[in-house]
């Protein structure tokens, strides 16, 4: 699709940024702004929600470099895919099937569509658990509400993703609903941790140094919740089960930072817009402002929020009298049952059970135990009151939800329109549009635990083992003389271009594997055998349509 094949009323726009520098350049690309903040729609959602919640309650504020570094990754992929796309003018499964291989082309469609399917399910259940804690709390108790609210979820994200394809201006109206959605969410979050500041309860050194990576978190309990294990007489399977926990929250905030769907949207938005070899200036700048700078305030808080009410705390889970507080009973019960569960054998074994635990162990596991958003909206009580800490807290999470939805419906039917070579076809895209939407409506249903928003921690698990398949096929594209031709990248450009892709494709892959490593066998270990052989079908079609 050629840039210049029909004018826009943009192109005047656009000329008159080029003849500008500084602020006034990027004030007019700010207007021109789209495809980046239906990167950011679909990355702020139940994902990102229960990443930065989790990180929050295991690490306090110590993990907030993740998230940023897990983004800046991601960018530098969405980055080249936006080169490699806007320098071709073509859609980038045409390119990588005939410069690397068809069947990486559709190894990159097929995970998209998988991710589609399994990051739908928890924001259909993000979605109601909100409405029925947050926002409409009459309805928690119903069993009828939750398919009530799945179907019309499911209607909603239909009717928006149906008017994109409806044309220039659906494409501009439904660009707008997505800015106004992320807007709501970068909102409310930050009302949350201003009126955590304005109650003196943030400290800001502990918040600074969180910033600051430290890799060993992967592997090691953050120093407070070390401290508390210490304490105990089993420290060793206590250390085992807050490092396995950390590592899984920290691979699912990576998961959802960037997933291999958000790789496959950016090159069908930005051609659906009409974007082309002209814009790719452009392009960087709005992942900057749609995706980064939303995402990297709104997690942020997020983190800052629940690490000030949950981290090394346990107030929320053990009533004064030493009794579990009703609400958290079910969460309580499932962290303490995983510590039960790795006591060894031994004399003396049964009177260690769920009810008898030594006090030390029981604050451990009230420690651990999974919140959702319903708790972190009642932190807000003592300065807006019940109605407005759930009207503040749920319009944010429901906002993030409900974006998420409708961008899975959205990239699940360029997918399947990728798939089956109809990228035109309108019955194919809405086709494409509902499979996530219909699966989704059952989650408020099928998925009845503790916490709703704990769902979104398996799919991201599940979606960041296969963001490699995108981040070497993109390594190995701008490196392609074949495919670009006379844009490909040279000299200090192009080893910029590598070190970069280079260091997030590791950083990806390492990701990869050690999510794949947590997994029971066979998955684990198919999945790395897959893994490794979608990397040599890409370099070997590399060296074969190599130009030097």
């Amino acid at each position: 699709m050629s840039s210049a094949s029909s004018p826009r009323p943009e192109d005047q726009l656009l000329a008159e940024a080029e003849s500008k520098s500084g602020l006034g350049k990027y004030a007019i690309y700010a207007k021109l702004s789209g495809p980046g903040w239906l990167q950011g729609a679909v990355t702020l959602g139940g994902g990102s929600l229960a990443g930065a919640l989790f990180l929050g309650v295991l690490a306090g504020p110590n993990l907030l470099w993740l998230q940023p570094l897990a983004v800046i990754c991601g960018i530098t992929l969405l980055a080249a895919i936006t080169y490699v796309t806007l320098s071709t003018e073509r859609q980038p499964v045409a390119t990588i099937s005939e410069n690397l291989s068809p069947v990486l082309a559709y190894a990159w469609i097929l995970g998209t569509m998988v991710a589609n399917i399994v990051f739908c399910v928890p924001q259909f259940a993000l979605a109601t658990s909100t409405v029925v804690q947050n926002l409409i709390p009459g309805l928690n108790d119903s069993t009828i509400a939750p398919w009530i609210i799945g179907v019309i979820l499911a209607v909603l994200g239909f009717v928006v993703v149906r008017s994109y394809g409806s044309g220039s201006s659906g494409v501009r109206i439904f660009e707008l609903v997505l800015k106004i959605l992320v807007g709501v969410v970068v909102v409310s979050f930050m009302a949350v941790v201003v009126l955590l500041i304005g109650s003196g309860q943030l400290k800001f050194g502990a918040i600074l140094a969180g910033f600051v990576p430290s890799f060993s978190q992967f592997t090691e309990p953050t120093p407070a919740l070390a401290e508390a294990a210490a304490a105990s007489r089993f420290e060793g399977i206590w250390r085992e089960l807050i490092a396995d926990q950390q590592r899984d929250r920290m691979l699912a905030a990576a998961g959802a930072a960037v997933g291999i769907n958000m790789t496959f949207l950016l090159p069908y938005t930005l051609l659906k817009r009409g974007w082309g070899r002209r814009h790719r200036g452009l392009a960087i700048f709005d992942l900057s402002l749609g995706l980064f700078v939303p995402f990297i305030i709104a997690t942020s808080c997020l983190v800052i929020a629940a690490g000030s009410q949950f981290y090394n705390k346990t107030d929320d889970v053990i009533a004064p009298d030493g009794s579990i507080k009703p609400a958290m009973a079910a969460a309580y019960e499932a962290s303490a049952n995983q510590f039960v569960a790795k006591l060894p054998p031994g004399p003396g074994e049964d009177t260690f059970n769920l009810n008898t635990l030594p006090e030390t162990d029981r604050r451990l596991a009230a420690m651990l135990a999974s919140r959702d958003a319903g708790q972190l909206a009642r932190t807000l009580q003592p300065v807006l009151g019940k109605a407005g800490a759930n009207l503040i807290f749920g319009v944010g999470v429901f906002a993030m939800a409900v974006s998420t939805i409708i961008m899975l419906g959205l990239m699940n039917a360029a997918a399947l329109g990728a798939l089956l070579k109809r990228f035109e076809d309108r019955k194919v895209f809405l086709i494409g549009a509902v499979m996530p939407l219909i699966a989704g409506i059952f989650a408020p249903v099928i998925w009845t635990g503790a916490s709703r928003a704990a769902l979104a921690i398996p799919a991201s698990v599940t979606a960041v083992t296969l963001g490699p398949i995108a981040y070497i096929t993109f390594l190995l594209l701008i490196n392609s003389k074949r495919a670009l031709g006379e844009r490909r990248p040279e000299g200090g450009a192009r080893v910029i271009w590598n070190v970069l892709l280079g260091i997030a494709t590791a950083l990806a892959t390492m990701a990869s594997v050690w999510g794949l490593s947590s997994k029971p066998d066979p998955w684990g270990t198919v999945g790395m055998i897959g893994l490794v052989l979608l990397a040599v079908v890409g370099v070997l079609g590399y060296v074969r349509h190599r130009q030097v």
